[in-house]
């Protein structure tokens, strides 16, 4: 074990707060006790014990019939100060230390709690044991234990001794040789067990950090399909557990959106260029019949090129918030309604219908431009892939402070398997169009557009053949420190 690694810090680290636990604990402890007298139970016992030996002869007499001068010297024979009361009026009948005369009034506190000499009496014998304190006119206190028993039950003997005044600290001292060695056995004992358990917790916790170290060199090195697990230690391990996974997932998913889009790129760049370098060799073989139409061909093939550059950099300033928001309010139903209306001679040539739903004017605080660009993308997508005599509807409403605009077409739809990749770069809905496709970078452009504006936007479809639903949601006021 290396003394500079995380397991020997771990391990320390639980050992030695053991030990710092133990030694405040006992240092604590024996503070306590320094300051704490001898709890009254000690001496209860004691005089508990005094009581039995001679509660034979006090019951087979009788209190009444017990002498003054028999009390004095069964105090003189047990070292014990004997009192006889009058229970009930609290008056002291004989003290045998001289202290109390005769018809002196006496107060005692009874201690309830104490349980252990509660049967003093003997078979048969209706003898009663109390237990509690009382106090000298000087302040001098007493532990007593009071019988009451015979025919006459208002008189009580208090068999009585000074409390003592030794602390819990020197009753322990008077015992701390025979307890020295048991306690020490126990102590090691513990520490022992604590060594062990500090070394099976830090193996563990290490353990599962030296996974996540090994499965992060795993996916240095290209293997995304390294997993850790993410189901045993403590809930922070398996929440780091769980979030490298995630993150992998995410990195595996990032890398083969980067591969998906390098092949787009390169199909979509490809097509464009073997046309224009195709029809520019014939024109310079003289092969062209018609050079006019080539050169059509090539401008065409050459400004698709131009718009699908400037769309990749506007796409990369947006992603990379390059390109601040210019907000301003937007009437989002005016707008629509504009945008359509320009759509309408496409929508007509195709006999498709284009239907804009509003109640009334819905108010956002937007960057005008982009949001036209964004439903501009929407209903041209809308038209282009609904076939003659189709729909297209366009209903705008609020919804959770904010504007939400859904276009709706009854045209040929997405599969569900490619629903979630539609936003992606270069997706292409239908790919099949050849060179009158478009670039495949409206929606993601799109979709840059309105989480800047911090909205959202989403597509639903039922399946191929059977229309799709692009819906955008848009906040009164986007956040102030979000540019797109």
């Amino acid at each position: 074990m290396q003394f500079g690694s995380l397991r020997w810090r771990l391990f320390s680290s639980y050992f030695l707060l053991l030990v710092v636990t133990l030694g405040v604990g006992g240092v604590v402890l024996f503070t306590a006790l320094g300051a704490r007298p001898e709890p009254p139970m000690v001496g209860y016992d004691r005089l508990g014990q005094l009581a039995r030996t001679f509660i034979t002869d006090l019951t087979r007499q009788g209190l009444d019939r017990l002498t003054f001068p028999e009390l004095t010297e069964r105090a003189e024979d047990y070292g014990a100060r004997i009192l006889v009361v009058r229970w009930s009026a609290s008056t002291v009948s004989h003290d045998t230390s001289g202290v109390f005369s005769a018809g002196d009034g006496i107060f005692y506190e009874l201690d309830d709690e104490y349980e252990g000499g509660r049967g003093v009496g003997m078979p048969n014998q209706l003898i009663d044991g109390v237990f509690g304190t009382f106090y000298d006119p000087d302040g001098t206190e007493w532990l007593f234990i009071g019988i009451r028993g015979g025919p006459v039950r208002d008189l009580a003997l208090l068999l009585a001794e000074q409390r003592s005044t030794r602390t819990l600290q020197e009753t322990l001292a008077e015992f701390g040789g025979p307890l020295a060695g048991p306690i020490l056995q126990a102590a090691l004992f513990g520490l022992g067990v604590a060594f062990i358990l500090a070394a099976v917790i830090s193996g563990q916790l290490i353990k599962q950090l030296s996974a996540l170290g090994g499965a992060a060199r795993a996916v240095a090195r290209g293997d995304y399909s390294h997993q850790v697990p993410d189901n045993s230690g403590p809930a922070e391990v398996r929440a780091v557990a769980q979030a490298f996974n995630t993150m992998v997932s995410e990195v595996q998913s990032t890398q083969q959106a980067q591969r998906d889009f390098l092949a787009n790129v390169s199909h979509d760049l490809k097509t464009p260029l073997t046309s224009i370098q195709g029809y520019a060799q014939a024109i310079i073989d003289e092969a062209v019949r018609d050079p006019v139409t080539a050169a059509e061909v090539i401008y065409s093939e050459a400004d698709r090129l131009a718009r699908m550059v400037s769309e990749l950099t506007d796409l990369a300033r947006l992603q990379g918030g390059r390109s601040p928001l210019k907000l301003a309010r937007v009437d989002v139903v005016a707008l629509t309604s504009a945008l359509a209306q320009r759509l309408m001679v496409v929508a007509q040539k195709k006999n498709v219908t284009l239907r804009v739903e509003a109640a009334s004017a819905l108010v956002v605080h937007a960057d005008g431009d982009r949001l036209a660009q964004v439903i501009t993308n929407l209903l041209s997508n809308a038209v282009k892939f609904t076939p003659d005599g189709g729909e297209v509807l366009i209903r705008l409403r609020p919804l959770d402070q904010g504007v939400e605009v859904s276009v709706q077409d009854s045209g040929i739809g997405i599969p569900q398997a490619e629903l979630a990749r539609v936003f992606e770069r270069f997706y292409q809905v239908d790919k099949a169009r050849g060179p009158q496709r478009g670039t495949g970078l409206g929606l993601a452009i799109s979709r840059e557009i309105i989480h800047a504006h911090g909205g959202r936007i989403q597509a639903e479809s039922a399946g191929e053949g059977r229309g799709a639903t692009f819906t955008i949601w848009l906040p009164h006021t986007p956040p102030s420190t979000v540019t797109a």
